[in-house]
């Protein structure tokens, strides 16, 4: 599987994957939401700034840390234990704090060629798809949840 994630722009989360200084993402709720327990080693994660349209990056998944039923000290114990790698502001670390945490760690950012992202009204802040041409403008196809049922 490939994942699209979208990057806050406020935050400058793609700026911070391109310079290096963050090589986690982080997606949380209060329960098991997308893309917790989806996302595995190995697979390409590939990156697209909130509001462009635009998928400018892809990377490869290095690990992944699923919790759950995490108090909220443990949360932020979790948050704070990655925060090397996660990079997250004040406000990103409060956003987090939740009972399910999914991190996934990446390398080998690279920079692509801009692919044009064909946007449906049913998409969530993280896509699980087979591969990539399937939400690009041109070759995109229906999305729907198949991909994100737990197995």
């Amino acid at each position: 599987m490939v994942h699209v994630v979208y990057c806050a722009d406020k935050e400058k989360v793609l700026e911070k994957i391109f310079d290096g200084s963050k090589t986690m993402i982080i997606r949380g709720a209060a329960g098991r939401k997308i893309p917790h327990s989806r996302v595995f080693e190995g697979e390409t994660l590939y990156f697209m700034k909130k509001g462009t349209g635009l998928i400018s990056a892809k990377a490869s998944i290095i690990s992944v840390q699923n919790h759950t039923k995490l108090s909220p000290e443990e949360s932020l114990q979790t948050i704070q234990d990655n925060q090397d790698k996660l990079n997250l502001s004040e406000k990103q670390i409060a956003r987090w704090n939740k009972k399910c945490l999914c991190l996934v760690e990446f390398d080998n950012v690279e920079v692509i060629s801009p692919l044009e992202f064909d946007h449906q009204s049913n998409m969530d802040d993280w896509l699980i798809i087979e591969k990539i041409e399937d939400v690009v403008v041109g070759t995109s196809i229906p999305y729907n949840y198949n991909n994100i049922k737990l197995k």
